[in-house]
């Protein structure tokens, strides 16, 4: 057992959980990553020049595309998923048809199993995009809409913040899963001669009013473009293996 010991840094393709309010740019951005492909869960990409399947109109038209990704050959370099939250919805609408009833409170009896289940069909899909970057070496890119949410922190009194637009549960494992969770936003204050007057950022180190972590060492802002992105990835890799080496 000893002899399957691993030591150092065992870099892998990032899990990148972003969210942000609608109109941002969070599909842009991800569509800039180098070999991408989106799976639609929702109808948002028209304007957008990129690579993607039909609009999956149901879990099932998810889960086939998802699947051909894992079975089929192919070159793509990354994933992304446009959004969590619709993906969500198709998973209750599955449910529903699933148990025949109009309510996830209604699932198999009630109390609280359609969300559990849900939250289990999720986790599901995440061990396939795991399985997609340890066999097939792709980036996962999940893309979800903002929601404000109430907060007890048992060290402070409550506040608002700002968190992806999902069900607890599901919210709670793809928090957990992700490497990097991204708040894509903006910087108010910025240079008047700016068309919008303010730049739009992802913001990496969680704070009191809006969730966001990553296990990189990033700054804890980037400019919401993929080339600033993948510089300060880069950047923390470099740093990281010079004081490996005692640099």
């Amino acid at each position: 057992m000893l002899e399957q010991v691993i030591t150092g840094i065992s870099p892998k393709p990032p899990r990148l959980f972003i969210y942000g309010t609608e109109g941002i740019g969070k599909s842009t951005f991800a569509a800039s990553a180098p070999g991408a492909i989106f799976i639609q869960t929702e109808d948002g990409l028209g304007m957008i020049d990129c690579v993607k399947f039909p609009v999956a109109t149901s879990y099932q038209m998810f889960e086939d595309q998802l699947n051909a990704l894992m079975q089929e050959d192919h070159q793509y370099k990354n994933l992304v998923i446009d959004s969590a939250d619709w993906l969500e919805i198709r998973t209750h609408k599955y449910l529903c048809e699933k148990y025949k009833c109009d309510g996830l409170e209604k699932v198999d009896g009630g109390y609280s199993k359609g969300y559990r289940y849900a939250a289990e069909i999720y986790f599901e899909v995440l061990q396939k995009l795991d399985w997609l970057r340890d066999n097939k070496e792709m980036g996962i890119v999940l893309l979800a809409h903002a929601k404000i949410e109430k907060y007890n922190d048992p060290e402070a009194s409550g506040f608002d913040r700002f968190s992806p637009r999902l069900n607890k549960l599901t919210n709670d494992i793809t928090k957990e899963w992700a490497d990097a969770i991204f708040l894509a936003t903006r910087r108010f204050g910025a240079a008047r001669e700016e068309s919008n007057g303010n730049e739009r950022i992802l913001r990496t180190v969680g704070q009191n009013n809006f969730v966001a972590k990553n296990r990189y060492n990033l700054p804890e802002e980037i400019p919401l473009d993929w080339r600033a992105y993948q510089t300060a990835l880069y950047n923390s890799f470099t740093n990281r293996n010079r004081k490996g080496k005692g640099i």
